[in-house]
């Protein structure tokens, strides 16, 4: 009876070379590719549908090692189990057990891939590497984040918390971040050690208590018209970018990425598109006479507006450096939104709406009908404030 069952020996197995199947008996079969090769399929039955298992290579697994797998796949056969659902579920666990073992920084390269495309300043991925790089990865980088508790994340808080508090923060956020995304990716449970609320805000001081925050320096808007005229005697093609950027109050890196196909001079509006703003809405500035007088001055060519050095984006510093040239160091080029939007709500001989001063200044509003009224009558009034402003600016 043995001798019908194990039908192969050893040598027959090293000598068969013709392409084709030949069975062992239990289900065992030898399998010959016309390449050569030679592997064990275990065949069977389960609920009426046949199976086929793979056991391996003949160079891996020798005839006597196949017919004791076998052996042990009819005993899962007598137990009702099937033994491929069974070999898919064995490599899942295996596959749970490794994501188990994923590592914090492996986690944090991650969500750094993924969310790099929605990220729109390339140094914005650069912080988020170089701050998880210096302070995380040094205590629990090289850990499953499974094991990232409480303990660990307070342990990198903590040292920067009181002396650098805004980066400290920024930490805890990003950490936070790259937790819940692997909790969602399975590999790891339970609460967030990294949130604030309810948590961290218990063992750590908030951080508006221990740095205040500060505001871009703004020059008083009442001083803002001597500025521009000192500003009108600067030549060079940054001093007319820092003019311009004032006249429409908009945001300086929105003006030094500017580009004529956005500009319609005749319609006398720039259209700011949605990838360019910080809210990633669409934006409408309307352009007075002094900002339109500012633009036809500059010759019209594809391209950036306002043109750096061989015809590349202005760096952010360089509005800045026209104003320390100026001997106005001590404020900000973003502080000229806040002079705008203290302009609006103090100078008494006009009365523009919180909420046209808010649209002007492309912030986000909470009302979404409010948020959605901007292209329509808001820009209108929108027109009108604009021109106020330049006839603030130049009145000095």
């Amino acid at each position: 009876m043995a001798r019908l069952l194990n039908k192969l020996s050893a040598v027959i197995v090293k000598r068969l070379s013709t392409p084709g199947r030949y069975n062992d008996g239990q289900g065992l079969w030898l399998n010959v590719t016309h390449r050569g090769t030679k592997s064990w399929v275990f065949r069977y039955a389960i609920e009426g549908k046949r199976r086929e298992l793979g056991l391996g290579s003949v160079n891996d697994v020798p005839l006597a090692a196949a017919r004791k797998r076998v052996l042990d796949l009819r005993a899962q056969l007598r137990d009702g189990l099937d033994p491929l659902a069974e070999r898919r579920k064995q490599a899942l666990q295996r596959q749970t057990e490794r994501a188990r073992t994923m590592s914090f920084d492996a986690c944090a390269a991650a969500y750094i891939a993924a969310h790099r495309a929605a990220w729109r300043n390339p140094k914005h991925t650069q912080q988020w590497s170089n701050t998880l790089a210096t302070y995380a990865s040094p205590v629990f980088g090289a850990l499953p984040v499974a094991e990232v508790d409480t303990r660990l994340v307070v342990s990198v808080l903590e040292p920067i918390w009181y002396d650098k508090t805004e980066t400290a923060k920024r930490l805890r956020g990003r950490i936070e971040a790259i937790l819940d995304w692997a909790a969602v990716s399975g590999f790891r449970s339970g609460e967030n050690p990294a949130r604030w609320k309810g948590h961290l805000s218990n063992l750590l001081a908030a951080p508006t208590r221990i740095a205040p925050v500060v505001n871009h320096p703004a020059l008083p808007w009442k001083q803002v018209p001597t500025f521009m005229a000192e500003l009108k005697k600067k030549r060079g093609i940054t001093a007319r970018a820092l003019e311009f950027t004032i006249h429409t109050a908009v945001r300086s890196n929105e003006v030094r990425a500017a580009r004529w196909e956005e500009i319609d001079l005749d319609a006398r509006l720039w259209t700011i598109p949605a990838h360019r703003m910080k809210a990633l809405k669409e934006h409408w500035v309307p352009l007075s006479d002094a900002a339109l007088a500012i633009l036809t001055a500059l010759p019209h060519r594809d391209g950036l507006v306002f043109e750096g050095r061989r015809g590349k984006r202005m760096s952010d510093m360089s509005l800045t450096a026209v104003m320390r040239r100026m001997g106005y160091g001590d404020f900000k080029v973003h502080g000229f939104r806040s002079s705008f939007r203290d302009w609006a709500a103090e100078e008494p001989s006009h009365n523009f709406s919180r909420e046209l001063c808010e649209h002007a200044l492309a912030h986000k509003l909470p009302d979404a009908v409010e948020a959605a009224y901007q292209r329509g009558t808001m820009l209108d009034k929108r027109k009108v404030l604009m021109a106020a402003w330049s006839q603030f600016l130049d009145q000095a």
